[in-house]
């Protein structure tokens, strides 16, 4: 678990750091769904992103 990042006298929280590294981890996901042609396949196309980000945010703050 990380302690509050110190950027400029500024204190974030960790969630800070690990939500922007979702955002990417989930960006390079969804790229990947759409040119594997998986994205005609699902129903509700920006809820499945968002549970995607939900998904990839709490595996890293399980597991990091």
């Amino acid at each position: 678990m990380l302690s509050e990042l110190h950027l400029s006298g500024v204190l974030f929280a960790p969630i800070t750091l690990y939500a922007l590294v979702a955002i990417a981890i989930t960006l390079v996901l969804r790229a990947v769904i759409w040119r594997s042609g998986l994205a005609r396949w699902l129903w509700h196309l920006p809820l499945m992103e968002v549970a995607l980000f939900v998904c990839v945010l709490s595996l890293l703050v399980m597991y990091f």
